[in-house]
């Protein structure tokens, strides 16, 4: 059975998550022990609110090199939401750049759409090579709740990242995968079957 931890850094919809992964048969903790995060299976960084304040409490807890060295090691790690924003770069929030954890290129802004925030069920469409997405239909739903979002796709295509895409009025990337780094904008764990299957889909290849 593979393990999983859900980083308690004091952000996210902790127990949602845990209940989501631990569907599909992986053994879950939810902790704020970086040795755990360490040496489980799987690492998921869950995130909700402001930029600053999730990258604020990443720091607080040293959880940033711990992150990055699993990164490095081809360990993986899943970002939800704002879990995956600070991956980027860095982020933009009211006029203020934030430093990131600089694992995906990129900076993190405000959609320009014409309603904000971006809230409920919309389409994604992933590259057939997709190994979160595999066996999904195509055009699959996802839930939603942002107001920021990674938009400069080329840059992750660039760096040889899969990248799934959703609109609101404009294209912003609503998953990511790059070597064992896995990261998605909308939240799996409120997704439904889809969100389901994707997190079926993480899990067996721990």
């Amino acid at each position: 059975m593979a393990s999983v931890v859900v980083l308690d850094y004091g952000s996210g919809n902790l127990r949602s998550a845990e209940r989501a992964v631990a569907r599909t048969g992986a053994d879950v903790t939810v902790t704020a022990d970086l040795a755990a995060a360490a040496a489980a299976d799987g690492l998921v960084v869950p995130g909700v609110g402001a930029y600053a304040a999730c990258m604020a409490g990443i720091e607080k807890l040293g959880a940033g090199p711990v992150i990055a060295q699993r990164v490095a090691a081809g360990r993986p790690v899943l970002g939800i939401c704002v879990g995956m924003q600070i991956l980027f770069d860095s982020g933009v929030e009211h006029g203020v750049q934030t430093e990131g954890l600089g694992l995906l290129p990129g900076v993190v802004s405000r959609l320009t759409a014409r309603r904000i925030p971006h809230m409920g069920w919309n389409t994604v469409q992933a590259p057939d090579s997709s190994t979160l997405m595999a066996g999904l239909a195509a055009e699959s739903r996802f839930y939603f709740v942002h107001s920021y979002a990674a938009g400069d796709l080329e840059a992750l295509r660039a760096a040889g990242a899969q990248v799934t895409t959703a609109v609101h009025d404009e294209p912003f990337a609503a998953a990511v995968e790059l070597g064992s780094l896995c990261a998605a904008q909308f939240h799996p764990e409120k997704s439904g079957d889809a969100g389901y299957a994707l997190l079926c889909n993480w899990v067996a290849g721990l």
